[in-house]
């Protein structure tokens, strides 16, 4: 068995200098090259969300590496939301319109059962404009370029919770309106991963504490000046790029925010 993936396994979605190319990175461990290869795989478009990846014993001849080599790279990338393993069927391309990964980065929790009602959408507004200096610098876009502003109020058992200031990149979202939006059934996410080929990967966040101002409030059905929970997150899909700033306010009246720390 070798120990570094040999040149003869490299495909057209792996990129010149890639560790399949013979000039990647020495000190990486050879599962991670793998890991490298699938991600670029998905990035291109070879597997689609939902679609099911070749065997593990298939990837192993393709890379000419062991078969528990592959699973390796295959377990973290499903520890990731990368990949999905569903037994007896083989392993899938993980999709937003998957049950578990619906609003996947949302970690609002109700106090109370009754307070735990469907999640329910209501789209403000949906308009291209030219980014602001700070959308443009946390997107890595050039000053005024093209940028696609959605606002929207998420409803927990009918009642206002969250309003949310979205920005994305014009050049990768053309065309959307808060009507086609509006007409998707499933998560955001999912329309985002359906119609324009954009997943969204991994996400941070900076949370504090704001008053309500008197739009907000009255927005959210809260008194001005009332407390909420700030959230700004950046999401990010394939090689780290960023395609999505997110402004969130929450209301915590009867919802906490939880995280998992390891």
């Amino acid at each position: 068995m070798v120990n570094s993936v040999s040149t003869s396994s490299r495909t057209s979605a792996d990129p010149p200098g890639s560790a399949a190319s013979g000039c990647g990175p020495a000190f990486s461990p050879l599962y991670q090259q793998i890991k490298t290869l699938l991600i670029r795989s998905l990035q291109a478009g070879e597997w689609r969300p939902g679609e099911a990846i070749p065997s593990e014993v298939e990837l192993a001849g393709r890379y000419k590496v062991s078969q528990g080599t592959v699973r390796k790279a295959i377990d973290e990338m499903a520890t990731e939301n990368l990949l999905v393993r569903r037994q007896g069927k083989g392993t899938f391309v993980a999709t937003h319109a998957e049950e578990q990964v619906q609003y996947r980065f949302l970690r609002l929790m109700p106090d109370s059962p009754q307070d735990a009602g469907p999640v329910t959408r209501e789209f403000l507004d949906c308009k291209r404009m030219r980014a602001p200096a700070d959308v443009a610098r946390a997107l890595e876009l050039k000053s005024g370029d093209a940028v696609v502003l959605v606002r929207r109020v998420l409803n927990f058992a009918g009642r206002p919770v969250v309003l949310d200031e979205i920005w994305l990149p014009g050049s990768l979202f053309r065309g959307l309106t808060a009507e086609r939006l509006s007409e998707y059934r499933g998560p955001m996410y999912g329309f985002f991963e359906t119609e324009y080929g954009v997943r969204m990967i991994l996400a941070e966040e900076k949370i504090r504490a704001v008053a309500a101002d008197e739009s907000v409030a009255k927005i959210l059905h809260v008194d001005a000046g009332s407390p909420l929970l700030s959230v700004e997150r950046l999401s990010r899909t394939y090689d780290n790029k960023p395609v999505e700033l997110r402004f969130g306010l929450y209301q915590t009246h009867a919802h906490y925010y939880r995280n998992e720390l390891s």
